[in-house]
């Protein structure tokens, strides 16, 4: 007769018997830790600004870490040019907001939708779209309006066709008025859109 003490291991060793054949089911699944960058990862990111992933997958059911591959070089963004280089172009028109507003008007729509026609049928053309406020308010709160004035037109453009990637946009805010009487109808000529255009 067996003692309870060699029931007990017993039990025990059939306990862990089940589990270790249990465990032994699973797929087995292997951590590769990325090797260090290299010089050409390093200084060439992806779009998103991500380091792109140097890492081939490993065969499946293997236990050897995957093997480096080197990453494809890109081409590093070109430079925006300068507000310097733009030049004003009678083809575009200048649109204008209400008071503390960014939303295109129904008439201002109109304006964009030629401004968009001529920009896609001059497409050797890059364009620079200024942001511009009225003197009332901060010139913090000014250089953030102009610069929502600016994205709203952009985007509407960009919505009509015209490449996001030939579009620069600026604020000036309050800075560079067209009008500077204190009334109501000088501060309307001053909340506006203003196009530049560059030959590239």
């Amino acid at each position: 007769m067996l003692s309870r003490c060699a029931h007990v291991t017993i039990a025990s060793l059939l306990v862990f018997g089940v589990l270790l054949a249990g465990c032994a089911k699973r797929p087995a699944t292997t951590q590769a830790a990325a090797p260090p960058p290299t010089a050409a990862a390093a200084t060439t990111p992806g779009p998103s600004g991500a380091q792109p992933s140097t890492m081939a997958p490993s065969e499946p059911g293997s236990s050897a870490p995957a093997t480096a591959t080197p990453a494809p070089a890109t081409a590093a963004p070109a430079a925006r040019p300068a507000p310097a280089e733009f030049r004003a172009d009678d083809n575009l028109k200048d649109i204008f907001f209400d008071f503390d507003k960014y939303d295109i008007r129904p008439t201002d729509a109109k304006i964009l939708d030629a401004n968009a026609s001529w920009l896609k049928s001059n497409a050797n053309h890059l364009v620079l779209i200024e942001g511009h406020c009225d003197e009332r308010g901060t010139n913090e709160y000014n250089l953030a309006l102009g610069e929502r004035r600016a994205k709203s037109t952009m985007n509407y453009l960009v919505s009509q066709g015209v490449q996001a990637s030939r579009i620069t946009i600026i604020s000036y805010g309050e800075e560079r008025p067209t009008c500077t009487q204190k009334t109501e109808e000088c501060w309307a000529k001053n909340r506006r859109a203003h196009f530049l255009v560059k030959a590239r």
